[in-house]
Formats: C-alpha cells, structure tokens, sequence
C-alpha cells in the first residue's frame, strides 16, 4: 500500500466498533502491566496491509530485535486493509488480540476503555523523550488519564496553490494566506475578480479545519464535543460568506479528493491539499501549471498543522509485557523509524528526526520539496480529529455544514445540532 497523506485520511476514518461487554476489564489468564522484567518470550506483531511492499523491511526489524534480545520470538501477521477495524474488534471480543497492533487513534480508544490497551504513561513512561510531544500525546483517549500506543509514522500534506491565479487577482503569489482570516479574505477577493469563476478552495470544512481555526471540539472530560463554541460558529459563519461569494466551489457539497484534484489541474481552483505524486501529475497534465506552482503551510489560526499519525499498541493482557514493550518501542525508535521513512513517503515521530539532512536539505526535486515543506510543518504538528469522532459523526457533521451553505440553517443552529447529533452517537458507542 502506497503510504500518502489520502491513504492516512482513508486510514484514520476507520472506526471500531468493539463490543465492550464482550471483552471485559481483566481475566484470570491477563498479562501484567510491568515492563520492567527480562524481555523474553514468544509474541506476536500485527500490520495493517503492509507486507505486499515493504516485507524485507519487516522481515529484517524482526530479525534485528531477535538478534538484540535471543530469548524471544517474534510472529509478524500483515492483515488486509479492508475489514481491519473488524479484524481487530474480533479478535478483542474473542481473546485473540495480538501481542503488539498497528492501530491508528480511533482503533485504539475502544480498546483503551475495554481495559486491552496498555497503558504506556504507567508501563513505558522513560520512553516518552524520546517522541514529538504531538505524537506522544495522539494516543491519549478523552476522560482517560493515559496513553495507548507508541506513536510511529506521521503523514501531512502541504498546501498547493496557482501563482498565475494569486497574481491575476491582485495577490502577492509569494505570500500565501497562512491564516484563516488572510484565506477568507485572499478568497473573496479571487472570486470578485475573476466573476465568480475561480474559487479559492473546493471542500466544505471538516473537523480538522474546526481544530484549526480554533474551535475547541470537545469538552475536557472527552464526554461531549464542543465545536459550536463561538469560533466553530464563526468559522462555519465564514464559510458560508465564501460560498455565496463563489469563493467555495459551488460542487464542494460533493467534492472528491480526485474531484478536487482536477478543478485546480484546470484552474478552477486556486488551492488544493496534494503531495509530490499531485506535483508529478502536474508537470506531465499541466506544465503551465507546474511551472507557477506555490507549496505553502496549511491554514492554521492556531500555529499548528493536523497530522496523521500511525501507532503500535501493546495488548494489556500480553504474557509478556517486557517484550512486547520491548518490540513496541523497537518498532518505533528513532533508527527504525528513519529507516522506513526513506523507503515510503512518511515522517518519523521521534524528536530530532525531523532536523536530519533528509527533510532539511534541498536537492532540486520535487518529491524533496514537498517532503521538506511537510517535515517543517510536522514538528509541532497536532492530530486534531478527536480520537472518538466517527464516521458517522464526520457525516452529521458535514450534513449540518450542507444546510448551513445552502441557506436551510443557519450556522449556530446547525453546529448545535451536529453537536447534539454527535453526541448521542458518541453515548451509544460509550
């Protein structure tokens, strides 16, 4: 599976839906939650579709950690990408759970209030330096006090934008908006140039770009969200000023990441999240494009980006936890991870990585220049979806958001009610 920042956003969308009840909170055959024994023992590793490109990688991590501890044994099971979030309630409500998991955050928060995940503030907390406290801290679940996984590899994707387009509407092409009142207004003033014909943007605003603004999105105790707070009604308020001025593509209620894509391919849309595949694309669709071509931060009124990020859980009831944290931890070190770094488009989460010549220094291409603009961004980077914020609240979200737009709602009403929405779904998944 070719890692990207799209193949993350596919990846994050996952959502388990553990039977809780099935699983319970301990067993007379549990594991212990100390990791300070001798690492030792059979365990076994599970990856989320990961064999069919990179299994020598693993196949030598394995080997390497086997070598660095002979008394252990490490099982690597790959599962496919479609039904893992199954896969893995299955196996939890089964007692089947491997010893170490690939898991993304939202796969981890039912696990974590099942009592299966191990808690790593409390078994693994030396380790914590180690990690981007942005990384460290994606794996904390609210109204816990711990966190779940290690964080592994990162993904972000930087923002793409048209010069030829900034320059003819009046804009500086080397002064992107950075904010989200610097886009508001660059946006209105594209699309009142150019009569409506060329929007700045062609998504609808999701909950990444509520974290972004601002917005809150979910009370401190993690038992309700709180993203029709003023700034959420604010930036939707905003959004809507957009879509009427056609500075919101008049399709984004039906946008597609590949719809997107070929709206700024053929100028109807001055800026578009991508990655240095999109670049390739433009120098072989759109020359001219590619030639006038910006890459920028995303928005942000906050000083933080979203990120993606992967992790490695450690099942709670593993019979031996020194190992499986040992495994864990060996997986997602700083050498590890620059090593799987260089062999697909991801960023380590160890602190300093992202300071390697690799991501820092220039070389004239252009999978360089993106990789550099985004490590840049990543090291204080934050995963603003909420750990417990599903499809199905993605979806009321974005159909409150539709009626706002459309001029059924308007944006305090509408924000109310995703929020109501949301958290009744999130009491019945609870």
């Amino acid at each position: 599976m070719r890692i990207s920042r799209r193949a993350f956003a596919l990846a994050t969308a996952a959502v388990l839906a553990l039977p809780l009840s099935a699983c319970g909170s301990g067993g007379d055959d549990g594991g212990s939650t100390d990791a300070s024994g001798k690492v030792e023992g059979d365990i076994t590793f599970q990856t989320w579709n990961l064999r069919a490109n990179f299994k020598s990688y693993f196949d030598g991590l394995v080997a390497d950690f086997e070598k660095k501890y002979p008394g252990t044994h490490v099982k690597w099971i790959d599962q496919p990408a479609e039904g893992y979030a199954d896969k893995i309630s299955a196996d939890a409500a089964g007692g089947t759970l491997p010893d170490v998991v690939n898991v993304s955050p939202d796969l981890v928060a039912p696990l974590a209030k099942a009592g299966l995940a191990l808690d790593l503030d409390k078994a693994a907390a030396t380790y914590k330096p180690e990690y981007l406290a942005g990384a460290w801290a994606s794996h904390r679940i609210p109204g816990t006090s711990g966190t779940y996984a290690f964080p592994w590899y990162l993904n972000t994707g930087p923002l793409f934008y048209n010069k030829t387009l900034f320059k003819q509407a009046g804009l500086d092409p080397e002064q992107p908006p950075r904010t989200y009142d610097e886009l508001f207004a660059d946006a209105l003033k594209m699309a009142q140039h150019s009569g409506g014909k060329v929007a700045t943007l062609a998504n609808v605003p999701t909950i990444e770009d509520f974290g972004r603004y601002g917005s809150q999105l979910m009370n401190k105790a993690g038992t309700g969200f709180a993203f029709n707070d003023a700034k959420g009604i604010e930036l939707l308020t905003k959004y809507k000023e957009l879509y009427d001025a056609k500075a919101l593509d008049p399709q984004a209620l039906t946008a597609t990441p590949e719809s997107t894509g070929k709206k700024f391919l053929t100028g109807a849309v001055a800026m578009n999240p991508g990655s240095a595949l999109d670049l390739d694309n433009f120098k072989k669709q759109a020359p001219s494009l590619y030639k006038n071509i910006g890459i920028t931060d995303q928005i942000t009124s906050t000083g933080h980006v979203n990120m993606y990020v992967m992790g490695v859980m450690v099942n709670s009831r593993t019979r031996h936890t020194a190992a499986a944290v040992a495994f864990a931890h060996f997986v997602t070190d700083a050498q590890n991870q620059m090593s799987f770094a260089k062999k697909v488009a991801i960023f380590p989460s160890t602190a300093g990585s992202l300071d390697d010549p690799y991501f820092t220094k220039e070389d004239g291409t252009d999978e360089t220049r993106v990789r550099i603009a985004a490590a840049k961004s990543l090291k204080n980077a934050v995963n603003y979806t909420p750990v417990l914020f599903s499809d199905q609240m993605k979806t009321a979200l974005r159909n409150e958001v539709a009626k706002t737009l459309q001029g059924k709602e308007n944006p305090k009403s509408a924000l109310d009610n995703a929020v109501k929405a949301c958290d009744r779904l999130l009491q019945q998944e609870g």
